[in-house]
């Protein structure tokens, strides 16, 4: 019964990272003028919409990278 608590406590900290992740992208969608930023493919059709910010993802990208970077290798000092 104890692999079924540590299933149990990693799904939960699984879905807690999940809604903190949500609420980000919900945070970060309100602010106005991002899907005019340099980069952006807008592709508009009759009932839908689809932004894809391809800019945004690569900066976004480099930066996620360095600071896993700088953070893994604060940790194996």
């Amino acid at each position: 019964m104890e692999s079924m608590s540590i299933l149990a406590r990693w799904l939960v900290i699984t879905g807690l990272g999940l809604v903190a992740l949500g609420g980000l992208l919900w945070l970060v969608s309100r602010i106005p003028g991002l899907e005019n930023l340099p980069g952006t493919i807008r592709i508009e059709g009759k009932g839908f919409t689809c932004i894809f910010p391809l800019l945004v993802s690569i900066v976004l990208s480099l930066l996620l990278t360095i600071a896993l970077n700088i953070i893994g290798r604060l940790l194996n000092k």
